[in-house]
């Protein structure tokens, strides 16, 4: 049930009713209408702007449409105020019954209430971490690994048939240095010493995968030049560090659905069928590429080489994806591994980019247009920066990784479900400051334990009540009357319509900062119940009325489980 569409259909047909009146001309384009809380909660229930955004089609004064569109909207049973504000807004006001038949719902469906329709039929593909095969993951990783995983939760729960794929970047030099500094992690095993060169990776965390690699082909390669091990090692701690990462993930609580491997690429003919598809379609070229900006002329050297037209598609210039030596640019595999995403069918495809990876925002989508024939939206998201805090000072880096703070360190020290709501406390392309000291902090300025405190304290609730001997199970929920209480009701009827806007705008943050506010909603009609006993939950002479206030207390741990199942989080039922 989604009040709020109710509502706006309501709006609608009520408008067709004044066509047919001839108070409307026929043909008024209603996409644009719509019906929301109003900015200030002492105007009414909701709003819609159909009176403004009619105004002009119809060549009627907005207050006017406004008035006219009142007086049908009065004669429903759940309206009872329509009134007219400013230039033309209509605020509404519901009766009980609607809120009550809000909560009905809630109680029915259970965490199902306010999962939506709106990408049934569509499949999309979700592209989230993606990190180098060279290490575990870091704290800028676990943001895009939680954006990613509860935008895929979003959207499974908006409707949409959900991959969530991980590509492997093991088709570059850098997996060629990881092999070489797991081999002297090897040459450490058989007792040498030795020395990391810059550019290698020194971390500890290549110590076990050393000792790994001794134990599966003991002494083999000692004293032999690297064309001997290269290929073999560089398999070797790949998978390694896959399984790390894998590890990683699982202690955040992210599973993957697939494993793309770049490798996978090469030497198969898939990038050459990636290319040869743009070149089918007049979009491949040989040209030589302006200087880039800043380089003198005296600096630059131009070469020939294979273009893409990525200017034809939205870029800001054409981008190379052959050299002129003949090898491929890095550019060629990503067109190539997003080739294969639209061959296998997806309908919307989702990139989730830390904030470094800006500069491929518009080529990325250039090559997916092109690749679709502009049948394929791709949206890319990027995260932005983390920073950690300690005691009020900048958190330091990970002895185990040698240069950086590292996924593990972050939930070994708070916890999955902490670093997954807190991650989720900003919008993606805000920087992000994560104090561990504050997102343990039991007060009202931590949203984490601020929504889980709601729910425990719901959850004391119904232990109470049981503890009284007071039957619960067959609530007369017309009995909440109160103000506060519809109040409540009225905020739990936003969650479905919070997570179609949240889905459509792909923005998980949202799901967060409604369970707050749900919160905030909640902590203050129980405060209430200090100073009017008539609204605690637990009426000890009144089992019907403490029947109908838990019904309102479970709603709300209800909707703040679906809440937090989307950002991948573990309701709790007590504190400690």
């Amino acid at each position: 049930m989604n009040l709020f569409a109710d509502i706006r259909s309501l709006v609608i047909t009520s408008l067709d009713a004044l066509v047919a009146d001839d108070v409307l001309p026929a043909g008024l384009e209603t996409r644009n209408v719509t019906v929301e809380p109003p900015r200030d909660a002492a105007h009414g229930d909701m709003a819609t702007n159909a009176a403004m955004v009619l105004a002009k089609p119809a060549v009627k004064k907005p207050r006017d449409i406004a008035e006219a569109l009142a007086a049908k909207l009065s004669d429903d049973p759940r309206i009872i105020d329509a009134s007219v504000a400013g230039p033309g807004f209509l605020n509404l006001r519901l009766a009980p019954a609607a809120w009550h038949g809000v909560l009905a719902a809630v109680l029915e469906q259970g965490t199902e209430f306010g999962r939506a329709a709106l990408g049934q039929g569509q499949r999309v593909n979700v592209e989230y971490v993606s990190a180098n095969p060279t290490g575990p993951l870091h704290v800028g990783h676990t943001r895009g690994a939680v954006f990613g995983d509860a935008l895929a939760s979003l959207l499974d729960y908006a409707g949409w048939e959900v991959t969530r794929e991980y590509y492997i970047n093991d088709g570059g030099g850098q997996v060629d240095t990881l092999a070489r500094s797991v081999y002297l992690r090897y040459l450490e095993a058989h007792g040498q010493d030795v020395a990391f060169p810059e550019g290698t990776y020194p971390g500890d965390y290549l110590i076990p995968v050393g000792e790994a690699l001794k134990a599966k082909v003991g002494d083999d390669y000692l004293y032999k030049g690297e064309q001997y091990w290269l290929a073999d090692v560089r398999e070797f701690a790949t998978e390694s560090m896959m399984d790390l990462i894998k590890e990683d993930l699982a202690a955040l609580g992210v599973k993957m659905d697939r494993f793309f491997s770049e490798k996978s690429l090469y030497g198969t003919g898939l990038i050459e069928a990636a290319l040869e598809s743009l070149k089918d379609k007049g979009l491949i070229y040989e040209g030589v590429l302006e200087p880039p900006k800043g380089k003198k002329p005296e600096d630059w050297e131009p070469r020939e080489q294979t273009l893409f037209k990525s200017t034809e598609h939205g870029d800001d210039v054409d981008r190379p994806v052959k050299k002129s030596d003949g090898a491929w640019t890095y550019f060629a595999p990503d067109i190539a591994y997003h080739f294969d995403k639209v061959e296998r069918g997806y309908d919307q495809l989702i990139d989730v980019f830390g904030a470094d990876h800006g500069g491929y925002v518009k080529r990325m989508k250039a090559a997916v247009s092109a690749l679709s024939d502009g049948k394929t939206p791709l949206d890319i998201k990027l995260t932005q920066l983390v920073k950690l805090y300690k005691n009020g000072e900048p958190f330091k880096m990970s002895k185990r990784a040698g240069t950086f703070v590292t996924l593990r360190d972050v939930v070994d020290e708070v916890g999955p479900d902490v670093t997954r709501f807190h991650m989720l406390t900003r919008k993606n392309d805000a920087d992000l400051d994560f104090d561990f000291d504050k997102v343990l902090e039991q007060s009202r300025e931590n949203p984490v334990f601020y929504v889980q405190y709601a729910n425990a304290r719901v959850h004391s609730v119904l232990r109470k009540a049981a503890e009284a001997g007071i039957d619960v199970s067959s609530p007369d929920i017309s009995l909440l009357d109160h103000a506060a209480e519809l109040g409540l009701i009225a905020k739990l009827a936003e969650w479905p319509r919070l997570v179609e806007t949240a889905a459509r705008t792909n923005e998980p943050h949202r799901v967060a900062f409604y369970l707050y506010d749900l919160a905030a909603a909640f902590h203050a009609l129980w405060n209430k119940g200090n100073d009017e006993p008539a609204l605690r939950f637990v009426q000890e002479s009144d089992s019907h009325a403490t029947s109908a206030k838990i019904a309102l207390a479970r709603a709300v741990s209800i909707v703040i489980s679906a809440g937090l199942g989307i950002l991948g989080v573990t309701p709790v039922e007590e504190m400690r």
